[in-house]
């Protein structure tokens, strides 16, 4: 008889164990399972310090770039720069600025026609983080925008040799760009408009 109680009180105790620990392991489980998925938040992330690296690579950005560009990424979010700077044959009268790119944050450059706003090309290019230990396949985007930018500048055949070529609308949509290009357009109507303010209440 007490042997059959022994028994009875030890299967009961092995279920209650189970049933208490059954919410807990499914919330494991399913805890594990939101980690693994596309997209979930890494394991050590920390935001502050994403926010931090963004903040330093707008002031670096700031500090190589030309007070128009600045104010033209700061308002808009991206950068013109205009092509063939290094050639003499696509400098050579009115075909100075026959092209340009557009620059986004962790986006293919956007080569167009600033004349007729007719888009010619995308270029995907990247430039991992290399730094440690906190190295990432991304950089900040100010950095990103950056590291194009220079590039570009420095040398925009072997940028653009080396760089994977698509035709228009292929990963950038092209009615964003568009409405970025005629917002382009307001703003630097807008800036002209308010140089040529300043420009008189200077004026002896």
């Amino acid at each position: 008889m007490l042997l059959a109680l022994a028994a009875t009180l030890i299967v009961i105790a092995v279920l209650s164990i189970d049933i208490a620990r059954g919410p807990v392991s499914r919330r494991v489980r399913r805890l594990l399972r939101r980690r693994a998925e596309p997209g979930a938040i890494p394991v050590g992330y920390d935001p502050g310090r994403e926010l931090r690296a963004e903040q330093k690579a707008r002031a670096l950005l700031r500090s190589c770039v030309d007070e128009a560009d600045w104010e033209m990424y700061a308002e808009l979010g991206f950068l013109r720069v205009w092509g063939g700077e290094d050639d003499p044959v696509l400098r050579d009268g009115d075909d100075e600025h026959a092209y340009a790119y557009l620059i986004y944050p962790h986006e293919p450059l956007v080569c167009f026609v600033p004349a007729s706003r007719r888009l010619l090309n995308e270029y995907c290019v990247n430039f991992p983080d290399q730094s440690r230990p906190y190295g990432s396949a991304r950089l900040p985007a100010s950095d990103d925008v950056l590291a194009k930018w220079i590039a570009l500048t420095g040398d925009e055949r072997r940028l653009i040799g080396a760089a994977e070529m698509h035709l228009p609308g292929r990963l950038v949509d092209p009615e964003r760009v568009q409405r970025d290009l005629w917002r382009l357009d307001r703003w630097e109507q807008a800036r002209a408009v308010r140089a040529r303010r300043a420009g008189s209440l200077t004026a002896p």
